[in-house]
């Protein structure tokens, strides 16, 4: 194939040594560009001539120039000029006339002339002529004429020869008739309408030239404006925005302004502003007096078009008079709401912070109530009343007056007082006071009345005010006093009157001063769960007085051989924990006794109690502190917790007693199963058991389960003597999303490197034979792209014949390709497509 391809290139170089011999045998002679005799351009037009000798050795060329008709040299342009005509040289063999702008004057011969080995002189010539080509002088690609009106599409055309014109409208030809006249200005539309938008074509030629030139004129029809949407009358609310739209139509689009009957621009009104392209005319805030008439006036070029509107100003309403008022219980309250605006309001009230309202006339509920309305439309004037007979003294309060019209809500607050005697209702349940070895008591007594009430203090129907005992001190007499007493005998753990007075009543209540005392002893403390170094007691209290609850429960113990109770151990409870005794020796005999404490002390030690802690034996059984679901559980079921996740369980477990071993490990085991009629079946070969060496926490994270899938789970603590029992529960599995495993695609990469070099060493070699070719015989591929030869249609096909195989070739030579083949099982496998270079 190398020897064919040698062989093509040989054939072509002696072709192109003929072509070359043939060209240069020709005679030497100036060539003109572009080669045409005659050169006709239209006047005002650009025209550029070059001039190149065709000649054997283009370096004895010398004095190439060109010139006119008049034989004058026509010279380069000069530096920072722009004259109309000059030359200007494209290589030492080429020289270009430019003429930027033609004339009737410049029509002629133009002669180039040169040199040869400076013995021979070569000339060549052109003739120019010039015509006056189609000109427009008045005809607008845009126009727009106004609907309704005659028309005439403007296109004025000149040319020499003179021109004839025709017309088109969106690219047909225009049928004339009564509506559409040629005129020697243009095309005549008589009662344009929209339908006549379009684009219109003046199409000018002259038979003369052959010239044929079009204009494209787009008509626009404009319309005069039309105000389609605006009211006649609009309601604005005082203090709020505001806003009303002049939609309307027109073409081109109007532009809008609005003006008050003063014939102010809105625009430039203060808290006015307008929008021009839509009519849109806003306030931020509206006032009384902004009420009037208003105009919203449309403009385009087609014309003006008004429209007028008025504006009513909704004043909102305001309260000017709301007073409070007192009355005594029984009493009747007269309560009245004032306030004014346009419509006038309507008022009604509610009880503060509640949203029912009272209604109009006596109210269903409570026929005490009665609601009057007065409303006067001509002064914009409304009062509410509010009549409440009878008063009680749940009327007290705040109750709001609501003033309404559709301008908005006004609120006002007032508040009805109701007067009414002493009381200590809220006094009647509290417990005595106590005091003991001498400490000072406070007697606290506060009444509830209105007006407030003065109090004093009695002890045996005495005022203790006028007693003169410096171990009763009075602070204060209203409507709060306290009476300290300090018992420095018993005479003082007594009953003392608190008397409340005011002007509508009197009202008395008796307050108690007692001795406290320490408790007595405890009913009962039982053993309720008992381990080798832990009990675990249950304790009922002795009962307490009213106000003198227990503190704690306290606890002695000691070894039960050990008679002397100054060595034994303290521990106190308070009475909402556990009673737990703890860090006791295993098989001993205990003797405890027990007191419970108030403020005053702790009280006696009950009788002692015995009791023996078992022997050292094995952890107590760890209680599972997870959540269990909320399914029922037949009898002897386990519970069953569910996992939140599809892989993992966090299993959370208690302390259990060690039974005096303390605890080295726990074993978790768990199972994957199911039921079987009703039995459960475990799959034993996929088991997991490990052991977890107890730190700080008691929790352990369950990992690689599989996704919904029942799991029976075992945890056992075990000490130096062995396993306590196991605690077992049913786990479930969230349910988790498909896995399928993709395998990762690897390629061999040392293979890779060994076929890349392998390629390019190859190249490197096509490349050095063919750079030798080129230097040597002027063959090959750099041969031919640095001659550039012009190619003949079979060289074309050879190329492309070519270029098809070296793009084919790749595919079967150099390919590398990997395939994936997704298997049954999920998995992804590869294989590889190798092709001849895998055998380097």
């Amino acid at each position: 194939m190398a020897c064919g391809l040698q062989t093509n290139s040989i054939t072509k170089l002696i072709l192109w040594i003929f072509l070359i011999d043939l060209t240069y045998s020709a005679d030497p002679h100036l060539e003109i560009l572009p080669t045409q005799s005659v050169q006709r351009k239209p006047i005002g037009k650009p025209l550029i001539l070059t001039c190149q000798p065709n000649v054997e050795q283009k370096d004895l060329i010398t004095d190439l120039r060109w010139r006119d008709s008049n034989n004058n040299t026509i010279l380069p342009k000069p530096s920072g000029t722009q004259p109309v005509i000059y030359t200007e040289a494209l290589s030492r063999e080429q020289l270009m006339l430019v003429i930027s702008s033609l004339t009737d004057t410049m029509a002629g011969y133009y002669y180039c002339s040169a040199s040869y080995a400076n013995s021979e002189m070569l000339e060549n010539k052109v003739k120019v002529e010039t015509y006056v080509a189609i000109t427009w002088k008045d005809a607008p690609e845009y126009q727009s004429p106004v609907a309704g009106s005659n028309y005439v599409v403007r296109c004025v055309v000149t040319a020499n020869p003179p021109p004839t014109v025709d017309w088109l409208r969106n690219g047909d030809q225009i049928k004339l008739s009564d509506r559409f006249v040629v005129k020697h200005d243009g095309l005549l539309i008589t009662n344009v309408q929209e339908s006549d938008d379009g684009i219109y074509t003046c199409r000018a030629a002259v038979i003369q030239t052959g010239e044929l030139m079009e204009r494209n004129i787009r008509l626009d029809v404009q319309i005069k404006p039309e105000i389609t949407s605006l009211g006649e009358e609009y309601e604005a609310i005082e203090g709020q925005e505001f806003s009303v739209i002049c939609s309307g139509r027109g073409k081109p689009a109007p532009e809008f302004k609005w003006i008050n009957q003063d014939q102010k621009d809105m625009s430039l009104a203060d808290r006015f502003s307008v929008v021009g392209h839509n009519g849109q005319m806003s306030a931020t805030r509206i006032e009384e007096n902004d009420r009037g008439v208003y105009t919203c006036v449309a403009r385009n070029s087609a014309g003006i078009t008004e429209r007028k509107m008025r504006l009513n100003v909704v004043v909102k309403p305001k309260i000017y008079e709301m007073k409070n008022i007192t009355i005594p219980v029984s009493g009747e309250a007269v309560f009245t709401c004032k306030a004014k605006g346009r419509p006038a309001p309507l008022i009604t009230f509610r009880r503060w912070k509640r949203t029912e309202e009272f209604r109009v006339g006596q109210q269903e509920n409570d026929d005490r109530i009665i609601l009057e309305q007065e409303i006067d439309e001509e002064f914009g004037e409304s009062s509410g009343t509010l009549l409440i007979s009878k008063v009680l003294r749940p009327d007290d309060g705040l109750y709001q007056c609501v003033a309404r019209n559709k301008g908005d809500t006004a609120f006002e607050v007032g508040h009805i007082a109701v007067e009414y005697p002493p009381n200590f209702d809220h006094m009647k349940e509290l417990p005595p006071t106590y005091s003991w070895e001498e400490r000072p008591a406070n007697l606290s007594c506060m009444a509830m009345a209105f007006p407030n009430a003065t109090i004093e203090w009695r002890w045996n129907e005495r005022l203790v005010r006028e007693m003169q005992d410096k171990f009763l001190q009075i602070v204060e007499e209203g409507p709060r006093s306290d009476l300290i007493v300090t018992p420095v005998d018993r005479r003082y753990y007594s009953a003392y009157k608190c008397i409340a007075v005011n002007r509508l009543g009197r009202e008395e209540h008796m307050m108690e001063l007692r001795e406290a005392q320490l408790p007595t002893p405890i009913a009962q403390a039982k053993a309720r769960t008992v381990t080798a170094t832990t009990i675990i007691f249950d304790i009922i209290g002795p009962p307490t007085e009213l106000g003198m609850p227990i503190k704690a429960y306290t606890v002695q113990y000691k070894e039960e051989r050990n008679l002397d109770w100054s060595s034994a151990i303290n521990r106190t409870w308070t009475p909402d924990t556990p009673y737990v005794v703890e860090g006791l020796r295993p098989q001993t005999l205990y003797t405890l006794r027990f007191a419970a404490r108030n403020d005053v002390g702790l009280g006696q030690w009950s009788p002692t109690v015995i009791q023996g802690t078992p022997s050292r034996s094995v952890p107590v059984a760890p209680r599972i502190l997870n959540q269990f679901t909320q399914e029922e559980q037949a009898d002897g079921e386990l519970p069953i917790i569910a996992s939140t996740y599809s892989d993992k369980f966090e299993l959370i477990w208690n302390r259990p007693a060690d039974n005096g071993d303390p605890i080295d490990f726990f074993t978790i085991r768990y199972c994957p199963g199911g039921k079987v009629n009703n039995i459960w079946n475990e799959i034993e070969n996929m088991c997991l058991e490990k052991d977890y060496i107890p730190h700080d926490r008691s929790n352990q994270l369950l990992d690689k389960l599989s996704p919904d899938t029942y799991y029976r789970v075992e945890i056992k603590a075990h000490n130096g003597i062995g396993y306590s029992p196991n605690t077992s529960v049913y786990l479930k599995t969230a349910r988790g999303a498909d896995v399928i495993e993709v395998a990762e695609n690897r390629i061999n990469i040392s293979s890779l490197t060994i076929v890349g070099i392998s390629v390019a060493g190859i190249l490197l070699f096509l490349i050095i034979i063919d750079l030798l070719c080129c230097v040597t015989l002027n063959l090959g591929i750099f041969s031919m792209l640095c001659r550039k030869p012009k190619r003949s249609p079979s060289d074309l096909d050879e190329e492309k014949f070519g270029r098809d195989e070296a793009e084919r070739q790749p595919l079967s030579s150099n390919g590398h390709k990997k395939s994936s083949i997704v298997e049954g099982d999920g998995k992804v496998s590869l294989g590889e497509i190798i092709g001849k270079s895998s055998l380097v």
